[in-house]
């Protein structure tokens, strides 16, 4: 059995876990009403997609 020779440190454990991490997520500000919304989504605040308003928000 493969055995390892010599104990792994912290910061060399670290530096392999690096990229494991969750990424932050995008937001852009939607066109029509200036709220964060993700990217390619409808805007769930105004109803907005790409300029045309898909889904009519009653407030």
């Amino acid at each position: 059995m493969a055995v390892p020779k010599r104990k792994v440190s912290p910061h060399r454990r670290g530096n392999r876990r690096s990229h494991d991490s969750l990424k932050v997520e995008a937001f852009h500000e939607c066109n029509n009403c200036g709220e964060l919304k993700r990217p390619h989504n409808l805007c769930s605040h105004c109803g907005h997609y790409n300029g045309r308003e898909i889904v009519a928000v009653g407030l």
